[in-house]
């Protein structure tokens, strides 16, 4: 009885450790691991084992800009079961990445953008085990290669960040609750802009909403959008990225 005691109170309890297959995915991926539990002092009844894919999100209200965890995706890995006291035991477990999970590999000089597995033991009275494992989420090549175009033009990545809210193209929108935020800037002083690039994937398609900003120009933010295929060629890539450059 004193041991189910501690065990409710997380001292002696259950632990949980989930090793994936590889840390870094691509945009559309899936993540593969083992969730490996470890039986307490005493036996527990585990009513599922919980993945949340999650990032972090800003927030802009009347009272400033706040940070909060904003969920993409979950899976319920088992059926309830019982672990022994100092069983061991693992889960296989597959979870594919929302089309809009935020891409975190960028050489941006304030990188703002985080994804992370978090995984819960689901315990009746008793403080619930976590794990939390941060994930690298790489660029499809089409991405990469829009954002190269940017750069080769004379534009540094400065900053990228996740925000909560939709965002509408010509032909798209988004549809997790959240979009990234990718911010570029030139050097010039007569031409000088700034270009924001929202990614939003759609089966075999990327779609692209630009947001430009002419420090020196009137009439405020300027948007424009496009969308190419997965397989889009470096022309038509290059042509896209100029139609946002004459902004």
């Amino acid at each position: 009885m004193f041991g189910k005691l501690k065990a409710s109170l997380g001292i002696g309890a259950a632990k949980v450790d989930t090793v994936l297959d590889s840390m870094a995915v691509e945009q559309g991926e899936s993540i593969k691991g083992v969730v490996h539990i470890q039986g307490g002092d005493v036996e527990q009844q585990i009513d599922a084992i919980n993945l949340k894919l999650c990032t972090e999100v800003k927030v802009e209200s009347d009272n400033g800009v706040s940070y909060q965890e904003f969920i993409l995706g979950q899976l319920q890995a088992v059926q309830p079961f019982v672990i022994g006291a100092n069983e061991q035991k693992q889960v296989p477990f597959e979870l594919k990445l929302h089309e809009e999970t935020p891409v975190t590999a960028l050489n941006a000089i304030k990188n703002q953008c985080h994804v992370w597995l978090e995984t819960t033991l689901d315990i009746d009275f008793a403080i619930d085990p976590k794990d939390r494992d941060y994930v690298e989420v790489r660029p499809l090549p089409l991405v990469a290669k829009v954002i190269g175009a940017i750069q080769s033009n004379g534009f540094d990545m400065v900053k990228a960040d996740v925000e909560k809210g939709f965002l509408r193209g010509g032909n798209f929108s988004s549809k997790s609750g959240c979009y990234q935020e990718i911010e570029f800037r030139n050097g010039g002083f007569i031409n000088k802009k700034e270009i924001e690039l929202s990614f939003v994937l759609e089966g075999g398609f990327v779609h692209c909403l630009a947001e430009v900003d002419r420090a020196l120009g009137l009439g405020g933010d300027k948007y424009t959008s496009f969308t190419l295929s997965r397989s889009a060629s470096d022309a038509e890539v290059q042509q896209a990225v100029a139609r946002v450059l004459s902004i």
